[in-house]
């Protein structure tokens, strides 16, 4: 049976390059035979966080989150595709994120990383992990890095050059180690509900 794959992207910017990381992997999922859907938050629009989506009355909730509210529910792991700010994450993507939290709960995320230089967003990334855990997310250990960005995935997201091959060659074992956690994680919330 196919996972649901949100796939989460949070740049803003008007020359995004990231974007071609994103779209990489919605076409690498799918043809996977997952079902990966791209979130934008640019694209989501939601304003600066100011009320959470549970602080809302029921149904009264702005309208994109709380269809993305139900994307989260409904999705069996998630991927953030993330750049690197000043040694930390994008605020587009983090301010997504924080509209929502048991959405989140007992489901595995993976963290991929990208930047214009050598260090493909590694500082990013990495502080991500501490932000989805707390979040009730399970963070898988394999990652995916592309730096620069321009030298590994083309404007349509497909992979060019030597860091093009790597990522193709990376990819598959990041993928299975997805699966397994989001197998392992349906498993298991069949088996009984979550705790809290």
């Amino acid at each position: 049976m196919p996972s649901k794959i949100l796939i989460l992207y949070g740049s803003y910017r008007r020359d995004r390059t990231g974007i071609r990381f994103a779209t990489y992997l919605v076409r690498r999922f799918e043809e996977r035979g997952d079902m990966a859907i791209l979130v934008d938050a640019k694209s989501v629009g939601l304003p600066i966080l100011d009320r959470m989506y549970k602080e809302y009355p029921p149904g009264e909730a702005p309208a994109a989150m709380e269809a993305l509210a139900q994307d989260i529910r409904s999705a069996d792991a998630f991927v953030f595709v993330t750049g690197e700010y000043n040694w930390g994450v994008q605020p587009g993507l983090k301010n997504l994120t924080d509209h929502f939290l048991e959405e989140w709960f007992w489901r595995p995320a993976a963290i991929v990383s990208y930047s214009a230089g050598r260090l493909a967003g590694v500082r990013g990334n990495l502080a991500w992990h501490g932000t989805l855990s707390e979040m009730g997310m399970v963070v898988i250990s394999s990652t995916l890095t592309a730096g620069p960005i321009s030298d590994v995935l083309d404007e349509t997201g497909q992979p060019v050059g030597k860091g093009g091959e790597a990522l193709e060659r990376s990819f598959s074992r990041f993928a299975e180690d997805l699966a397994w956690w989001t197998t392992a994680a349906k498993n298991q919330r069949a088996l009984s509900p979550p705790p809290y």
